[in-house]
């Protein structure tokens, strides 16, 4: 039997062949390719977890994520998997859809911008485990691992933050993982990784004068006085100036310093959305997603590596389409203004953008009284939009059938999709996690669903 003979070698033979053309190299392709899979052979496998690659692997290229937390679950006919073809009971007023500017792909029809970025993203829109519970839902899709047994695993932003934390380089003292503005909860976001793992709550509201963050910014109290308070800190401090250079005093003036200058230095100033223009600003749209998205930017753009926006509202399980009508313009302009601005200033090819909630809607309305048109929970098929950091716009992967009640095509389990977010980060998804107890727990499980292997979303991820 040929060892050479599965699918990930035939791609790499046919790729080191075109590579042979393209640089007129004298040496024959037989020899090339000996010399190309005994040396790098191992290349082609996943290496930690013991799997075989389906296609080709890709080198890390994201630097952060953005995660747009969709609380509550949205309705994926309503978004990004539309079948206006389904009659009123499916799709009720919202009984069109959109074309984009990647012919054959089509959204829902209250995302006018995001239509003209379909070349930006990806949509993933046969996702699935079946658990149509808020909590055990969440805890699925945030870390890709089913409930149950003796450890709660850490979600994927404290996943990050344990493995790219680090010093920050220009981050300074900005922490690694951050949530804009309310925990997620439903789930422990840290789980047996600790305290230190843990997200930065911002708390606050972007969208209103001051942004007030928890810890940096004190409600009714200016910059100026923050000064004035810290010079009469240090005239009282006459413990400190009788024992000059007392280590232990030492210790605590520099954690004081640190203190002040996420206050009143530069680290604090990175949460002034004052200091963006008036413009950019509305761009994003003056509401609180809106100007999270801008914010999640600004924190990217200094080198933190996870950040979280909870945008809350998608729970509609009465009157849903009068809340589609609010949320999803909003969802529309803020997330096509941040992909947009990401994509001008150089960041989208290492910023991942991932958009989902913990599950869809039902995609039959349920008209009758007290729901009045609701929608309700439903893990059996639900879609994501994920986009930069390595990831292909202009792609669809999987399908539901006409209704969208039926997974039908390449049905994805959310470890695939934290799978391929920590493969394009450069975190092995079969490393092991810092565990309490010393035992050996790994990022993912080895299998999900029953019994399946962990695929990477190859379809929709650069190959280098």
């Amino acid at each position: 039997m040929n060892p050479w003979a599965s699918e990930p070698d035939r791609w790499a033979r046919q790729e080191a062949s075109r590579l042979l053309d393209r640089l007129g190299l004298p040496m024959s392709r037989r020899e090339m390719l000996r010399c190309c899979l005994y040396g790098a052979g191992g290349l082609f496998l996943l290496n930690g977890w013991g799997l075989r690659a389906t296609a080709p692997r890709r080198l890390p290229r994201a630097r952060s994520v953005i995660q747009i937390w969709l609380w509550g679950g949205p309705c994926h006919i309503d978004l990004f998997d539309p079948k206006p073809e389904a009659g009123r009971d499916f799709c009720g007023p919202l009984n069109a859809a959109l074309e984009t500017n990647v012919p054959g792909i089509r959204i829902g029809q209250l995302l006018p911008r995001l239509a003209r970025q379909a070349d930006k993203y990806a949509l993933i829109r046969s996702l699935t485990h079946g658990s149509n519970a808020h909590e055990t839902a969440s805890y699925i899709v945030q870390t890709g691992h089913n409930p149950g047994g003796r450890d709660v695993f850490p979600s994927a932003g404290a996943v990050v933050a344990n493995f790219k934390g680090g010093s920050g380089g220009s981050r300074g003292l900005i922490p690694p993982y951050i949530v804009l503005t309310e925990p997620q909860g439903r789930f422990s976001e840290s789980g047996f990784l600790g305290y230190s793992a843990k997200p930065f709550v911002t708390g606050g509201d972007p969208a209103r004068p001051r942004f007030e963050v928890e810890g940096i910014v004190a409600s009714g109290i200016s910059e100026a006085r923050q000064l004035r308070r810290r010079e009469l800190l240090g005239q009282l401090n006459t413990l400190g100036r009788a024992l000059p250079g007392e280590a232990t005093l030492q210790t605590f003036y520099a954690s004081e310093e640190q203190a002040y200058e996420l206050i009143l230095g530069e680290a604090g100033r990175l949460f002034d959305l004052d200091r963006e223009p008036d413009e950019v600003r509305d761009r994003y749209g003056r509401t609180t997603f809106g100007q999270s998205c801008l914010m999640a930017r600004r924190l990217v753009e200094k080198g933190v590596p996870y950040v979280t926006i909870n945008h809350k509202g998608w729970d509609t399980h009465k009157q849903h389409f009068q809340a589609m009508n609010r949320k999803l313009p909003e969802l529309d302009q803020g997330l096509s203004a941040l992909l947009e601005d990401l994509a001008v200033r150089g960041l989208l090819a290492e910023t991942i953008v991932w958009v989902s909630g913990e599950f869809g809607r039902t995609p039959r309305v349920q008209w009758d009284p007290p729901w009045n048109g609701g929608r309700n929970h439903f893990g059996r098929a639900f879609s994501a939009l994920v986009a930069g950091g390595g990831f292909k716009g202009g792609q669809v992967l999987g399908a539901t059938n006409a209704t969208g009640e039926e997974v039908v095509e390449r049905p994805v389990h959310p470890a695939e999709v934290l799978a391929s977010i920590y493969t394009l980060l450069g975190i092995d998804p079969g490393a092991t996690l810092p565990h309490p107890e010393g035992q050996p727990v790994r990022v993912l499980p080895e299998a999900v669903g029953h019994g399946g292997s962990i695929r990477l979303l190859h379809e929709i991820m650069e190959t280098v």
